[in-house]
């Protein structure tokens, strides 16, 4: 079976990054990804451009835009209104995401988990979308442990999620090993690796931090050593995240997801050295 890339982007915040997020768009068109997700900023941020730079993406090429859709911190008619717009603009998929407590918000809003996002999308649209939800092969950072995150994501897909997309990792042991359990709750939904090419260790280290990923320490090291030299930095990157892949796709994934940090020359050459291109 061939394999299929997809590509997620952040939404620009200004005239400057529209433009570079688009050419970043149009040079990945040559990967022919099965979609482009788009997503719905930190704390819902960027929210207000998720669906601005979805339709923006869809209109420069074949590939299906996908927005994200996030839940906590909001009210629900909020919510109910972005799936309305999502569904009159004639997309197919959303990324349902618990997301983000948004900055100086008191509370959680009226739904607290994925689970409830994908029950309500589901109530309100039925099989109109094809949903992806999140999950996490090295465990939420906020979960208490594993099993009760293996829980939370089981509920995820029990609401209706169609397929889900891993939180990026460097060891592809804990995402063989999360495949097992989950294959041994009969969780059957296509789970598809999140891949971040590494650009800038002093960025990868504040995200790695914040969202629970595990930088194995052999990496951590030779970053260290690089320093500054941000050209050698994003050539080792480019390395380590092939090889990941190589093992993903020798163990039997057929999908892969990057993270692009909206940027065009990672994924190219990782595409190019994994001969999807």
């Amino acid at each position: 079976m061939p394999t299929a890339l997809s590509f997620e982007f952040f939404p620009p915040r200004n005239p400057e990054a529209e433009a570079r997020l688009l050419a970043t768009v149009d040079a990945l068109r040559v990967c022919r990804p099965e979609f482009m997700s788009v997503t719905f900023g930190a704390g819902g941020g960027t929210r207000d451009k998720t669906l601005e730079t979805a339709l923006a993406i869809r209109e420069r090429g074949d590939a299906e835009a996908v927005p994200h859709l996030s839940c906590i911190g909001f009210p629900r008619e909020d919510i109910e209104r972005a799936l309305r717009s999502y569904r009159e603009h004639g997309f197919r998929s959303v990324v349902a995401l618990r997301g983000d407590l948004p900055s100086g918000s008191a509370g959680g809003g009226c739904l607290r988990y994925g689970a409830d996002l994908v029950r309500l999308i589901r109530a309100e649209t039925g099989a109109r979308f094809r949903v992806f939800v999140g999950c996490y092969p090295e465990v939420h950072p906020q979960a208490p442990g594993a099993g009760r995150d293996l829980d939370n994501f089981q509920r995820k897909v029990e609401a209706g999620a169609d397929a889900a997309i891993t939180q990026y990792f460097y060891n592809p042991d804990a995402y063989l090993h999360f495949l097992d359990r989950c294959r041994a709750r009969q969780i059957e939904i296509p789970i598809i690796p999140g891949v971040m090419p590494i650009t800038n260790s002093a960025r990868l280290i504040r995200f790695s931090e914040s969202c629970g990923a595990e930088i194995p320490r052999y990496l951590l090291k030779r970053l260290q050593d690089f320093g500054d030299d941000q050209q050698a930095i994003r050539q080792f990157g480019v390395e380590v995240t092939t090889r990941l892949c190589e093992r993903l796709l020798a163990n039997g994934a057929t999908r892969l997801h990057i993270y692009t940090m909206n940027q065009s020359a990672p994924s190219l050459a990782i595409g190019r050295n994994l001969n999807l291109i």
